[in-house]
């Protein structure tokens, strides 16, 4: 796909970096986040503060050449999709058996250069989080690979995801469901305002990991 253009920021970007929206039947804005649905589209950065600015000041109705309404909490609809699509690959790849639960085991995944990502709840405590990113650091520092983490989800929203009680840490291990994940949870960060620091490290491992730079929106549900 060729170059898109952001309506709010009128720069120009690559269709992954951006999100489309359409118009619907009853003239309301609809986000597409698989690019497929039919008729006119629009672009927007694909951050919550530029979807929130079109919808503030209706900058859709110009775009879609017509007159279109964006839902109250455009924003806040766009951000639970993503969620929605991170949280149901990330089951996914637990029926598969690529997950593993517990601070343990995620410390094990991450030493063994098997984890491709690490999940930590919202709730979880700074020392375990410590605990888990020493791994991180010394698996690199040993000329393993980064492992990302990422702070995305309550312990109820990966509990209910996970078919389990008290998650708290998760390793979404390299392999294909896996992979699927990740690019999903990156497309969450990035909306989310993760830092550059986030995206550089999430985008190099999927890089690696697949051998094709991130399209985190093409296969969402």
């Amino acid at each position: 796909m060729s170059e898109r253009t952001c309506i709010v920021t009128r720069r120009a970007g690559e269709p992954e970096g951006l999100l489309r929206f359409v118009a619907s039947p009853d003239m309301a804005v609809v986000p597409d986040l698989k690019r497929n649905l039919p008729g006119r589209g629009c672009w927007v950065t694909a951050e919550r503060g530029h979807v929130d600015q079109a919808a503030r000041k209706n900058l859709f109705a110009r775009a879609l050449k017509a007159k279109v309404t964006p839902p109250d909490d455009l924003g806040g609809m766009v951000d639970r999709l993503l969620a929605q699509s991170a949280l149901g690959s990330l089951g996914l790849a637990r029926k598969a058996g690529q997950v593993a639960l517990g601070a343990a085991k995620v410390d094990a995944a991450v030493r063994s250069g098997k984890a491709l990502f690490v999940l930590h709840a919202a709730e979880a405590s700074p020392d375990g989080v410590r605990k888990i990113d020493q791994a991180r650091r010394a698996t690199v520092h040993l000329g393993g690979p980064a492992t990302p983490a990422y702070k995305l989800f309550s312990e109820a929203e990966l509990g209910l995801a996970l078919g389990g009680t008290n998650v708290i840490h998760a390793a979404v291990l390299a392999h294909d469901a896996g992979r699927a994940v990740l690019k999903r949870v990156v497309a969450l960060d990035r909306y989310r305002g993760g830092s550059p620091d986030d995206r550089m490290i999430g985008d190099r491992t999927i890089v690696a990991a697949t051998g094709v730079c991130d399209d985190a929106a093409e296969d969402m549900e």
